[in-house]
């Protein structure tokens, strides 16, 4: 989060620099969704990494719950790492990637889009979008969480098989494999849940980011 809503606030800059305004209380919404994607790109980098030991060290603890307990042992984000990088190259902790760029450009610039938008409508007339209080910006930034699930879900169930199975194809033809022998109905699993928790988790970041700004903006 904080490589992606750093690039975002830079990537703000920058199209507000392309299109001559002074802020970025200035941008439309479809330039904040343009921010939110760009800014993810950058973010994917990190993440995909990160989530595919996270998808590793689950398989296995999955696979370990299936044995007997003194066959059990402790697995480690760095031993797991170190594993891929063994026997898969540097590459390796790449894999997935292509799945996690078609999630997060297109999610993030709903993300961030939704947001700025949210927040526009809650906006009263001579009313600053950073002054519309505490409540407001939860739900914008609530709004901004389930608009970016309902969208991404299933490509993150994609992405998420994709780098715990290693299929030797495309992410687009596993993708179409996947739904010709499961169905859609597997994508959205799960999906509900998500929705409620990813409202109230995201309600509470962005009303933080927005606190942070606002205190680092007056401190310097």
């Amino acid at each position: 989060n904080g490589v992606l809503f750093m690039a975002y606030g830079q990537c703000q800059d920058i199209i507000c620099k392309l299109n001559n305004k002074d802020n970025h209380e200035q941008l439309a919404p479809l330039e904040n969704m343009a921010a939110g994607s760009l800014a993810a790109i950058f973010a994917s980098f990190v993440l995909c990494p990160t989530e595919l030991v996270k998808c590793r060290i689950q398989t296995m603890h999955e696979m370990q719950s299936k044995t007997e307990n003194q066959m059990r042992k402790l697995i480690s984000p760095i031993d797991v790492t170190r594993n891929i990088i063994r026997t898969e190259g540097t590459r390796g902790l790449f894999r997935g990637l292509t799945a996690t760029l078609a999630r997060e450009c297109p999610g993030y610039g709903f993300f961030f889009g939704t947001y700025e938008f949210t927040r526009s409508l809650l906006t009263k007339q001579n009313e600053k979008k950073k002054d519309i209080g505490f409540l407001k910006t939860w739900i914008s930034g609530g709004m901004a969480g389930i608009c970016f699930w309902t969208f991404m879900f299933p490509i993150d169930v994609i992405k998420s098989r994709i780098q715990v199975l290693k299929p030797n194809m495309s992410t687009m033809k596993y993708a179409i494999e996947f739904v010709k022998h499961e169905g859609f109905k597997p994508l959205y699993a799960g999906l509900f849940p998500t929705l409620i928790r990813s409202f109230i988790a995201t309600g509470a970041l962005f009303l933080t980011y927005e606190q942070v700004q606002l205190f680092l903006h007056r401190a310097f």
